[in-house]
């Protein structure tokens, strides 16, 4: 572990339990390294008072997820500032706990039984997350469409590779995940081979960390990270809620920025994924139909998330032309009020030819419509500044012209 306390120079664990036998082997576990002073607290996190003292490199939480005042304890104490790095090892686990476990942001979990050197790992991974960066969360972007061929892997992988290019100097790290595992399509569009191995991590999601993940990932020649599986559109299944949020915990606790391809279609999943966003987009074609089923997705994403991320429309392929019967730009204001983000432009040739050629739209065109737009829906305060930039430069220009 790199992250040490005090004068002392050694790694500081605390762990709460009231299982005599979890102690004793945590006791086996790290007894044995000079380096690791190990302090057990006897009880439950309901009933502890303050046991989180002194300089701590890592917090290990033995829970009990089907106690509600263990969970409303566990809240209380996320919301600490200045905490370290929270382990918590569950009892048990499913959808609703992992959900829960993301709003609080741990710094990741485990399932007992737990393999001694597994959670010796787990420490290891959050200290050193810990002590690189203490203060930053990823930022999570989805995506999920209206209707099908709405376009929503273009708009993810194009997102995801301009909040990429987005530091000032050192570039953000940036993951994009293809949740789709039937149709998913970022790989074939990026030109990539898909390596998530399903079959390798569903029997037992625990054991996906940070080597495993890194096997797992494709990577890209702009530099953007991919985790994608290969197509199965035959077999029409839901995977395990375990092994999708301890996919994305374990993506959003290495990178800086989380781009997902949501499918159309809702698992038993999809409720923990969208909690887990901090922008989420519902992307629509520019018809009737496909408004009208935006809207009602904003709905039902509203009464299902309650206090969640809020939706927001994009309209992707929005064409408007004079003395056109079509839509307008105020029908769409119409019909989606607040929840419309904003549009996108059609630019088909210049999208086909990046897919074909697998490379982002700026290789093929710098500059293009459809990137400058995304930008203004991303990334808007870079967008406005970069604008006042150009009229500043502009209106320089012109007063330079005058003069002569």
């Amino acid at each position: 572990m790199s992250r040490l306390s005090g004068a002392a120079n050694r790694t500081s664990v605390a762990v709460l339990t009231a299982d005599p036998a979890f102690e004793q082997s945590l006791r086996a576990t790290f007894g044995t390294s000079g380096q690791i002073e190990l302090r057990v607290i006897s009880g439950s996190i309901s009933t502890a008072v303050d046991f989180v003292t002194g300089d701590l490199t890592v917090i290990i939480i033995d829970l009990d997820a089907s106690r509600p005042e263990e969970m409303q304890a566990l809240e209380s104490l996320m919301l600490r500032t200045g905490l370290p790095p929270v382990v918590v090892v569950a009892q048990r686990f499913d959808a609703d706990v992992a959900r829960s476990l993301l709003q609080m942001r741990v710094a990741d979990f485990l399932i007992k039984p737990v393999q001694p050197v597994e959670l010796v790992r787990t420490c290891a991974r959050v200290a050193r997350s810990g002590a690189t960066d203490t203060a930053t969360e990823a930022q999570i972007y989805t995506f999920i469409p209206a209707v099908g061929g709405a376009g929503v892997t273009t708009l993810a992988i194009q997102t995801a590779l301009l909040l990429l290019n987005n530091g000032q100097r050192a570039r953000p790290s940036t993951c994009l995940v293809d949740l789709d595992f039937q149709h998913g399509a970022c790989a074939d569009y990026l030109d990539l081979e898909p390596r998530l191995d399903l079959k390798e991590i569903e029997p037992r999601p625990e054991r996906l960390d940070r080597q495993l993940l890194e096997i797992m990932l494709s990577h890209h020649p702009s530099g953007l990270e991919v985790i994608a599986a290969p197509n199965r559109p035959a077999e029409m299944r839901s995977f395990d809620p375990d092994m999708v949020t301890r996919l994305l915990d374990l993506v959003s606790s290495h990178f800086d920025y989380v781009v997902i391809d949501m499918p159309r279609t809702w698992f038993s999943w999809t409720d923990s994924v969208l909690l887990g966003t901090n922008k989420l987009f519902i992307v629509s074609e520019m018809t009737v139909p496909s408004l009208k089923q935006a809207r009602g997705l904003v709905g039902a994403i509203r009464e299902r998330l309650g206090d969640g991320p809020q939706p927001q429309v994009i309209v992707n392929r929005f064409e408007q032309r004079m003395f056109d019967p079509g839509l307008k730009k105020s029908d769409l204001e119409q019909a989606l009020g607040d929840d419309l983000a904003g549009t996108v432009p059609n630019n088909y040739r210049l999208v086909r030819e990046a897919i074909d050629r697998g490379v982002p739209l700026e290789e093929v065109k710098p500059g293009n419509n459809i990137s400058i737009q995304l930008r203004k829906l991303m990334l808007p305060q870079q967008a406005a500044k970069a604008a006042a930039g150009d009229a500043q430069g502009l209106m320089k220009r012109l007063s330079m012209s005058l003069a002569k």
